[in-house]
């Protein structure tokens, strides 16, 4: 069923916590429903925005690194392309600042 994509770990790792966070934020928004707040968006949000917001990052992050990899490795001299768990760190803490700073 899965064998239409590359399945690393990292990969792996990074749908599951998107997975849990959809579930937590589901979870959360039964539990306390939300208010627009305006944060350092030009536009007010509620979580689930803020969650949409920093998902859309943390992706093009991934992307980004996943493609400039090679580049990486020219640019910084290094044997090999930087590891995509790297990536996952960098976007989940872009996630939490969207989230949290939004």
């Amino acid at each position: 069923m899965f064998e239409w994509m590359a399945w690393t770990t990292p990969v792996a790792v990074f749908f599951v916590c998107i997975v849990l966070m959809l579930i937590g934020m589901t979870v959360w928004e039964v539990k306390s429903p939300t208010v627009l707040r305006k944060g350092f968006l030009p536009i007010e949000t509620t979580r689930g925005d803020r969650l949409f917001i920093g998902l859309l990052t943390a992706a093009y992050i991934n992307l980004a690194w996943v493609g400039l990899g090679e580049r990486m490795a020219q640019w910084f001299q290094l044997e090999a392309a930087p590891s995509v768990w790297i990536s996952l760190f960098l976007s989940m803490a872009a996630l939490a600042f969207v989230m949290r700073k939004a």
